[in-house]
């Protein structure tokens, strides 16, 4: 002990304690910027991160969109009216079956989905990359008495049933595209990756 009355062992342990505590929060402090450099940019994100949608609370009918790859991608409930309508659309279908590659192989099918009840579509227009509206009427005054529901494109006129199918005889050359996705519940999509891809 010194004889000024200073507790050195005290002190050395203040100091140190008080040197510890500093450097740590230095150290953390370079490290959350290196960390968070870690992390996709929303950029990156933009470019093809898969987008998780919640469907629970969808009613039949009803449509919702998110973005993926800078791209909308639509989700619609489709009524049992909407699902039992699709077969008989396949006349006034440029490619009812869809033969041509616009979606994965699991919806190569008349819903051109996982599950009737629901449809995912990239919502851009094949023809010129308009984004079509979502027109769930039956017969309007402006589509004519023989439209089931479906998405017009405003564009150039352009008809997709609510299976995303292209009409004859309109200016897009195929139907509307279908993402990668899968179901991770009933409740839950993932947009983006397939389910063997997850």
């Amino acid at each position: 002990m010194s004889t000024d009355g200073v507790d050195s062992k005290k002190r050395r342990f203040l100091l140190t304690a008080a040197t510890s505590v500093v450097g740590g929060a230095g150290t953390v402090a370079a490290l959350v910027p290196f960390v968070k450099s870690m992390n996709p940019s929303a950029r990156a994100e933009a470019a093809g991160a898969p987008v998780e949608v919640d469907v629970s609370k969808m009613k039949p009918g009803e449509q919702v969109t998110v973005e993926w790859r800078g791209k909308p991608v639509w989700i619609i409930r489709r009524t049992e009216q909407n699902i039992s309508d699709l077969p008989g659309m396949n006349d006034r279908l440029a490619d009812p079956n869809s033969q041509v590659d616009q979606q994965p192989e699991y919806a190569q099918n008349i819903s051109r989905s996982i599950k009737p009840e629901y449809v995912v579509l990239v919502g851009i227009c094949t023809h010129l990359g308009c984004s079509p509206t979502y027109r769930p009427d039956m017969a309007p005054a402006d589509l004519g008495p023989e439209w089931k529901g479906g998405f017009f494109c405003p564009c150039h006129g352009s008809r997709f049933d609510l299976a995303g199918r292209v009409y004859k005889g309109v200016p897009a050359p195929t139907n509307l595209v279908v993402p990668p996705y899968h179901f991770m519940s009933e409740s839950k999509i993932l947009v983006g990756v397939d389910k063997g891809a997850a």
